[in-house]
């Protein structure tokens, strides 16, 4: 006899062919779409190579944070919201200990950015605390730790490495330089995409970490170390962050509490618009990589056409509403969710 407590779920999980294509290609449709409108809207400006390896070179830097968050919302976490401190903290530490050498400063600078996410990934590994609550929080206390050090105010590498002149001028070029013509930037960003991708796909731990996200309890009771898993996640997502913040504090010329700023929501846009989702175990920095190079195209061409810094941030956070919707979405339709 059935239960009458027990509601079925009469939610429609048919599913027809651009559902299908949604969920096989991804982001990769929406590059190509990116690519008719930017033709259209900017013909003989957008299709050109200077063109896009000015798109690649400006998200280099949202590549980078974004493949840390990745690892987090993999694992069912949701999204880093230290991410903005973590980048900031990372490129103080570094510009104000650039008198020691620019290879200790960068060192250091990484370092505290780690020290960040091991206190992430400690409290919500072992405690529970909710990773939104919890990082939201921490975000906050550290950017309040980080004005009363310096006492709100910026801090310049010419100054911190007076006595080291050669220092400040190595950190000040790390942003502008370049391998063989590509930038030092656009480099690293790729290597991380890749060295990710191996770890998320051909490691024990990327497999641990599939079925953390998309089973908790499972994970636990199937004997995998889910505290060191959460930990290790955090660890990574600090560490991306601490570079990005080294070389965004490069590129700036200086070291500030705010350079991080907006960091945490495009980099979980561009990872759930490459495919990942919220409810973890799912997707690949294949995709991610789509979803950072779309959104530096978008901006790209509202650029080209003159769309107002304030409007973008409008059509960036409806791009971000849209995805979330999209998302559930297409994995109700294909019975995955």
């Amino acid at each position: 006899m059935s239960n009458p407590a027990v509601t079925k779920d009469k939610r429609s999980t048919k599913h027809n062919a651009y559902t299908l294509i949604l969920n096989r290609i991804g982001i990769y449709a929406v590059i190509i779409l990116l690519v008719i409108i930017g033709a259209i809207v900017a013909p003989g400006t957008f299709l050109t190579v200077d063109n896009f390896g000015s798109i690649v070179q400006a998200v280099a830097l949202l590549g980078m944070s974004a493949v840390g968050i990745s690892f987090v919302v993999y694992s069912s976490n949701f999204n880093d919201m230290s991410a903005p401190m973590t980048i900031s903290f990372s490129g103080m530490i570094a510009v104000a200990t650039l008198g020691l050498g620019f290879w200790p400063a960068v060192i250091l600078g990484v370092l505290a950015g780690m020290s960040m996410g091991i206190v992430n990934g400690f409290l919500i590994g072992k405690f529970r605390a909710h990773p939104i609550i919890w990082t939201l929080a921490f975000n906050f206390v550290m950017s309040g730790l980080v004005r009363w050090a310096w006492s709100g105010r910026q801090i310049y590498p010419t100054d911190t490495a007076a006595n080291n002149p050669r220092a400040a001028e190595l950190f000040i070029s790390i942003s502008r330089s370049d391998i063989l013509g590509v930038p030092i930037m656009v480099v690293v960003m790729i290597l991380m995409f890749i060295v990710g991708q191996f770890i998320l796909t051909r490691t024990k731990f990327g497999n641990e970490l599939k079925i953390v996200g998309s089973n908790y309890q499972a994970a636990k009771l199937s004997g995998i170390n889910v505290t060191r898993s959460t930990i290790t996640v955090y660890l990574i997502a600090a560490f991306c962050a601490a570079i990005c913040g080294i070389f965004l504090s490069s590129m700036a010329q200086t070291g500030a509490f705010f350079l991080g700023d907006g960091y945490d929501f495009r980099g979980v846009t561009a990872v759930l618009l490459g495919g990942m989702t919220l409810a973890g175990g799912k997707g690949n920095l294949i995709g991610v990589f789509g979803g950072v190079i779309s959104l530096g195209m978008l901006t790209n061409i509202m650029n080209l056409i003159g769309v107002p810094t304030f409007n973008q941030w409008f059509v960036q956070g409806l791009v971000f509403l849209f995805i979330v919707w999209l998302n559930s979405f297409s994995d109700r339709k294909l019975g995955k969710s």
